[in-house]
């Protein structure tokens, strides 16, 4: 069990510091505004949540909870302290961190005075880098100390949903730790051992980022659906049970597939389907920007990828894998066409491999359209992925047929690899050698 101080008495802040004082924790917490500290030391709670009034009384007459505002006292008794001052919108949007450069102003000079390390724990929400950039560095100015040696900083985002704080805490999706060292991170780690949930521990900016995905990806959720919902509505379709059936499917609509950070989507569903459905909405006189955003977006894909090709400055380019699929003679929409003839329109010398768009094994449609739609990029397709390889100064990796995981190895010095698509896990993205479009 720990000696703990949560700094802010806010929503976050009061079920952080009641959950953990619950569990056996010695908690301090501290506010700079006196009335929540005296309701707290009263037994009551300053925000309104299911359950919070009960939990905070029992363990304030417990002695596990109290409330103050001596942060000298606070980091001097205390073996881990977690932030959880808000960080409220500027009118521009971006996020203010006055309270929480305050607040670490004040943690570093009471860091100064201790001579036992201490673990920092941001949870309040920071755009990535914050940390980094903002918390430590005030952190180690103020107290004379270095992070990761004298003292620990972790940032570890709260996933509450207000109205079942109490219950998320005790059952979150995950726990996420970024540290500066392996100590703070195993430190925070003992305090969350009663939860039965996965821990990652990552980097301090993944751990940031994790928070804005997941809460952008709510939003998301919510304006797609009510989109959805809207064209259902015009066309007198129940809304709620076409959901209610697309969310029993886990297999590809909740779940890991397409959430894939990588090259624009083609084939000759996905952006068939989209066009019709914008053209429905625009039939029933409907607004549907999230929906109407879908393919400029998808098309932004594909810009961003000529642009990393054209900033490498090379004219020799090689291309391994162009249906819109890796095990797939399908081209149509294939995004890779696109980018092939963008590539020779701009004047590069373009040369292509797809073991399954070989023109000696196609067939029927699928060759009809090479030899109909596109003959110009067939006469730039190459028997192997070695000739592709020899002749290109950048080679472009666009779907993940298993043989090109094999392709970096096989590069010579001054040549480089756009991966579109991630072959390979164990690479990492950098301005030479090798380069990712999304990593």
């Amino acid at each position: 069990m720990a000696n703990i101080s949560v700094f802010g008495l806010g929503y976050v802040g009061v079920v952080l510091a009641a959950c953990l004082a619950d569990n056996g924790h010695q908690v301090q917490g501290l506010d700079v505004n006196p009335l929540k500290v005296r309701i707290i030391n009263e037994g009551r709670s300053p925000i309104l949540e299911d359950g919070i009034s009960e939990l905070v009384g029992k363990v304030v007459r417990q002695g596990s909870l109290k409330a103050g505002s001596d942060v000298r006292q606070a980091i001097g008794s205390s073996d881990l302290s977690f932030i959880c001052v808000g960080t409220p919108s500027n009118p521009n949007g971006s996020i203010d961190l006055t309270y929480i450069k305050r607040v670490c102003e004040e943690i570093g000079a009471a860091l100064a005075e201790k001579t036992t390390y201490h673990v920092l724990v941001v949870r309040s929400t920071l755009l990535p880098g914050s940390t980094e950039n903002v918390v430590i560095p005030i952190l180690e100015e103020k107290s004379g100390k270095k992070a990761g040696q004298d003292f620990g900083v972790c940032f570890n985002p709260e996933f509450l949903r207000e109205g079942s704080s109490i219950r998320d805490f005790y059952h979150p999706p995950f726990t996420i730790i970024g540290g500066t060292d392996d100590r703070a991170v195993q430190a925070l780690g003992a305090v969350y051992a009663m939860l039965d949930a996965q821990r990652f521990d990552v980097p301090i900016k993944v751990a940031e980022m994790i928070k804005y995905t997941n809460n952008t990806f709510h939003a998301l959720k919510v304006t797609f659906a009510n989109e959805i919902g809207n064209i259902c509505k015009a066309q007198g379709i129940d809304s709620h049970q076409v959901m209610e059936i697309f969310c029993q499917d886990t297999k590809l609509n909740l779940s890991p597939y397409y959430l894939k950070p990588g090259f624009a989507f083609g084939g000759s569903c996905l952006p068939k389907d989209v066009r019709a459905l914008l053209y429905q909405a625009k039939r029933l006189d409907l607004d549907v920007p999230v929906l109407e955003a879908v393919l400029p977006s998808n098309q932004q894909q594909l810009e961003t990828a000529y642009r990393m090709i054209e900033r490498t400055g090379c004219k020799h380019i090689g291309v391994l894998g162009f249906s819109f699929k890796a095990g797939t003679d399908d081209l149509r929409e294939s995004p890779m066409v696109g980018l092939i003839e963008r590539l020779i329109g701009r004047g590069y010398n373009v040369s292509v491999y797809d073991h399954y768009v070989s023109l000696s094994n196609l067939h029927g449609a699928n060759r009809a359209y090479i030899e109909a739609e596109i003959p110009h990029i067939a006469s730039l397709m190459c028997d192997t992925m070695e000739e592709v390889i020899a002749k290109s100064e950048v080679v472009v990796l666009g779907n993940k047929s298993p043989e090109f995981r094999e392709v970096l190895p096989k590069l010579e010095n001054g040549q480089a690899m756009i991966d579109l698509v991630r072959i390979s896990q164990d690479l990492a993205s950098n301005d030479g050698h090798y380069q990712g479009i999304c990593w």
